[in-house]
């Protein structure tokens, strides 16, 4: 709880929860909108009324809300009333960052008096002469000057007297041509301009691009701003008296308590509350789909009917407003631990008394994304089922039915099957959340069964146990068949089963990451979607399985590229991703409803690389055929003429710039790291052809030497005494270690010791290594990649500096995540894991680096 909240919670948190439900709802939603405009009238509403102006002063809880709300991010706040400019900025004392506005919305600047032209001066003048006139003789009564009106108060004035003034006003000065008048609450505003809070309140709005707003108010004028609220916009009004609002509240106490709340469920949207740190994330995986739960046993992110489709459940992005499937004891207590049943993808969430076993149902058909979650113990657990399918953009309803629960409002059926649970439903006013409390017997465990894709709540054909073994069959039998290093066995077949996991066996893609938006800086926009499939990163995923004695995720990825192949004119004309089924991708979107992971916004979907030219995806294919034909010991003819075709490609395009391994978003440049690899398919065409028999084009080794030459004379920089990112600069790049690593020149070349050296010194942080340091023109920072630390354990190990590559790994193993798994990034000055996951770059780089200590 922040200090604003303990403070509130101490003075009158009572007022908090008197607040109406309805009211309450509305502005848990309000606090979501993307850009938020929070406005508020000053008498009646931050202030109480005072028997004399001056001494309204504002309510001191109301004043650090505000303050605090400004403070947020996307949140706009401004103070809109009838005082004067100078008189609302000296009585209030609100900060620089709320917005005042004076005179009923027409004083947005303190000069504007100045330039009031000459005869609306002329016009105040004689009207303050005549108002003092009568004020002088009217007991009880008091001007207020400003500069484009006059308020004549008469709050102190006995009723009748009130009654004669009023009468006198409206026969004489409201009456007259040019004057603009105002009735309020004991006061009347004469105006030489136009004055109109509803009008202010559209101009703050235009000018913040709020995408919603509040006005809270208790005034007559205030009537005009509430005029001009819609859509997703709240109204409230202090006090009594018919009212546009639509809510009310009691008084300016009551006002305190409304922005309380607003800024908490603000805060929480934003910055997310009490976020699970990435690597604490654990993965749940069957043939064709993905899911992660936190260490307390949520699910908190889950798509369907495909990886890379709308989230039914992300919370993770979103908070748990945007959805989760949460198991908890009833009486708090901490998890005592999280693992995965060795071997499996089978997860286990154990408290003292209570265990909750997760795991993805195996052998279903196609549309289906079946969760089976069993909860065994002796305790009382509580259940929280909140779907909210399309990112929580569609409305949903839950109908409660004998065996379980049906969701209601979305595109493709959904329902739980808990046979005997007893659920409460309750609603937000837009989706509906399923509470159940269950009272655990040692032999009676109770399962749920989350199925997406049928409206069947029937019992399932095998029994859960029968399920459970099955699901636990096909990932340990899988895993049985790896041949694992010496070093970190555990931890490599970890990776393994993460990788495999990875992998869309109905398909034959691989995805790069099962999740998007995860930033790379807390709080920055470097949030990107990993959930589709890089041919880059599929064929260094299926080379690392490979490696290990796993040929079918190679095998069914090069079917799913020959399939991709049919739809271009060439390899060259492919594009960097696919879709999962080897469709061209989308427009990037953003999903501005939701928050992001600790505020990290924007939310996307879909990837902009999708349009980059990346010459550097010939390589890693090559070599991953080169490694599966040379593991199972033949080649197949499909697979060669793949290879031709890309070593064509490459004579035909290698002197091109592109956009690089990183797809940075601005001109493309001569990557050291795309020629490298653009020589190395060339060269592994060559070894393979030999090897296997093939006919080899003639001008390939001529190829090999010009590309080879090309990159030794312009990617070398004797200024930093290193290989550099690209051609044309001196900045460095960690992908330049492939000079060496991928044997274009020899590691004992004094060039490629000194490109250690310098990429060392530049782009290694302890823990990490960075990718580049330069300018990519995104704002912000980011951490280290773990598939860079990777690359400068083998270049250490290649230079015969093995105690540093050693040193380093050890630092990768103490990164992972208490289940084993690794994001993208690490950020050694936070110490905390970014980007997102778990990552198959960081997953195949600890596979290499612990082959190759093995060796």
């Amino acid at each position: 709880m922040t200090a604003l909240a303990n403070k509130f919670h101490d003075t009158g948190a009572t007022a908090v929860q008197a607040l109406p439900a309805e009211l309450r709802k509305s502005l848990t939603n309000l606090a979501r909108t993307p850009h938020l405009l929070v406005a508020s009238d000053y008498d009646g509403t931050l202030a109480p009324i005072a028997p004399v102006p001056d001494e309204a002063f504002p309510d001191q809880r109301s004043v650090a809300a505000l303050r605090s709300l400004a403070g947020l991010h996307e949140t706009t706040c401004a103070v809109i009333s009838g005082r004067a400019l100078r008189d609302l900025a000296t009585l209030s004392r609100l900060p620089g960052e709320v917005h005042l506005v004076g005179s009923h919305g027409s004083e947005f600047d303190v000069g504007f008096v100045n330039v009031l032209p000459a005869r609306a001066r002329e016009t105040l003048a004689d009207l303050h002469r005549e108002l003092e006139a009568l004020v002088r003789v009217t007991p009880g009564a008091l001007l207020e000057l400003k500069p484009a009106a006059i308020a004549v108060h008469y709050r102190g004035c006995a009723e009748s007297v009130a009654q004669r003034l009023l009468k006198v006003l409206r026969t004489g000065p409201c009456a007259a041509s040019g004057l603009q008048v105002t009735y309020g609450k004991a006061v009347v505003e004469l105006s030489v301009v136009d004055t109109d809070k509803g009008r202010a309140l559209d101009v703050l709005r235009h000018q913040a691009g709020a995408t919603a707003a509040i006005f809270l108010g208790d005034d007559v004028t205030d009537e005009k701003a509430f005029a001009r609220l819609s859509g997703p916009d709240v109204g409230i009004n202090v006090g009594g008296g018919e009212s546009l609002a639509e809510f009310r509240v009691d008084d300016p106490g009551a006002v305190a308590a409304v922005l309380a709340f607003l800024l908490e469920e603000r805060r929480a949207w934003l910055h997310g509350d009490q976020v699970v740190p990435i690597e604490r994330l654990t993965m749940l995986a069957n043939e064709r789909s993905v899911a992660l739960v936190t260490p307390d046993a949520k699910v908190n992110w889950l798509c369907h009917p495909e990886p890379d489709s709308a989230a039914i459940f992300a919370d993770l992005l979103g908070g748990p407003a945007a959805g989760h499937f949460s198991i908890r004891p009833e009486h708090g207590s901490l998890p005592l631990g999280q693992r995965y049943l060795p071997g499996t993808m089978i997860v286990e969430t154990r408290w003292s008394r209570l265990l909750v076993t997760d795991y993805l149902e195996h052998d279903l058909e196609s549309h289906r994304t079946d969760l089976v979650r069993r909860i065994s113990g002796s305790t009382d657990a509580v259940i929280t089922f909140a779907p909210r399918p399309e990112f929580g953009q569609v409305p949903v309803r839950l109908v409660r039915e004998p065996e379980g629960l049906r969701v209601v409002g979305t595109s493709d059926p959904m329902v739980l099957r808990s046979p005997e649970v007893d659920w409460v439903i309750t609603s937000d006013g837009v989706h509906e959340t399923a509470l159940a409390v269950v009272k655990l017997r040692e032999d009676a465990p109770v399962v749920l069964e989350l199925r997406c894709g049928t409206d069947n709540l029937s019992a399932a054909g095998a029994d859960e146990p029968a399920r459970h073994r099955r699901a636990a069959i096909y990932w340990s039998s899988w895993a049985d068949g790896l041949t694992l290093p010496a070093v970190e066995p555990d931890l490599v077949l970890r990776s393994a089963l993460t990788l495999r996991g990875l992998v869309h066996v109905p398909s034959g893609s691989i995805m790069a990451a099962a999740t998007t938006s995860l930033p790379e800086e807390l709080g920055g926009v470097r949030n990107w979607d990993y959930r589709y499939c890089w041919l880059r990163d599929a064929a260094m995923t299926a080379a690392a399985l490979v490696s290990l004695g796993s040929f079918t995720e190679a095998e069914g990825f090069l079917v799913w590229l020959h399939g991709v192949l049919a739809t271009v004119p060439g390899p060259e004309r492919l594009h960097p991703l696919y879709t999962l089924h080897g469709t061209q991708l989308g427009a990037e979107a953003v999903i501005d409803t939701l928050p992001g992971y600790a505020g990290s916004r924007p939310v996307r979907v879909g990837n902009l690389a999708n349009q980059q030219v990346q010459l550097d995806v010939f390589g890693p294919v090559v070599d991953l055929v080169v490694a599966l034909a040379s593991a199972r010991g033949s080649l197949s003819d499909e697979d060669w003429a793949m290879v031709r075709a890309m070593a064509e490609a490459v004579s035909r395009r290698w002197h091109e710039p592109d956009h690089g391994i990183w797809e940075e978003r601005h001109a493309p440049r001569h990557h050291v790291y795309s020629k490298v690899m653009c020589w190395l398919t060339i060269d592994r065409a060559i070894k393979l052809g030999e090897r296997f028999g093939r006919a080899l084009d003639p001008s390939w080794v001529f190829l090999r030497d010009a590309i080879s030459t090309d990159v030794l004379k312009y990617g070398w920089n004797d200024d930093v005494q290193s290989f550099t990112t690209a051609y044309d600069g001196d900045d460095l790049d960690a992908a330049s270690l492939f000079v060496g690593l991928s044997g274009l020149i020899d590691p004992t070349d004094d060039r490629f010791q000194a490109t250690v050296t310098a990429v060392e010194a530049s782009l290694r942080s302890g823990s990490t290594v960075y990718r580049y340091r330069r300018d990519d023109g995104l704002p912000g920072d980011e951490g280290g990649f773990h598939l860079c630390a990777a690359w400068m354990i083998e270049a250490y190990l290649l230079t015969g500096r093995r105690t540093e590559a050693e040193e380093l790994f050890g630092q990768i193993v103490a990164a992972a995540g208490p289940t084993g798994l690794l994001p993208e990034e690490y950020d050694p000055i936070s110490e905390r894991s970014l980007g997102n996951h778990p990552q198959a770059y960081s997953h195949l780089g600890l596979i290499r680096c612990a082959q190759l200590l093995s060796r």
